[in-house]
């Protein structure tokens, strides 16, 4: 992906600080590996919100934003909250809006879901809790 692409990491928001600075540092490490602009966003609690978030795209070059939700599996959030708030079809999670008054197209990612690494991690994480 290339520099007019933006991505939006979103997390789930808590009253919790470490929450909030989980996914930061999760937008950071997602940052190293893109060349486009990296942002976060939570869904409730913390700040910035979904629509502040997508407005931290302006004085970017963005054409498209990507917003990747850091969710283990679909639920409701990922299904219709997160999709409403971003202002796009629930059913084709995808749609657009304005930024820098040009029409930039967003897409949901898909949740995390079941991939080896977070199997290999939640397997480590049960073999360090024995030590």
């Amino acid at each position: 992906m290339g520099e007019d692409v933006g991505i939006l990491v979103l997390g789930h928001g808590s009253t919790k600080p470490h929450n909030k600075e989980m996914v930061e540092a999760y937008a950071k490490m997602i940052g190293n590996n893109h060349d486009g602009p990296v942002r976060t966003a939570f869904l409730n609690m913390d700040e910035p919100d979904i629509a502040t978030g997508i407005a931290s795209f302006v004085d970017t070059r963005v054409k498209k934003i990507v917003a990747l939700p850091l969710f283990l599996a679909h639920g409701v959030h990922t299904m219709e909250d997160i999709p409403q708030e971003l202002g796009v079809d629930v059913s084709l999670r995808r749609g657009s809006c304005k930024v820098n008054g040009e029409t930039v197209e967003i897409c949901c990612a898909e949740p995390l879901g079941v991939d080896e690494c977070v199997a290999n991690l939640a397997y480590r994480r049960a073999m360090e809790t024995l030590k």
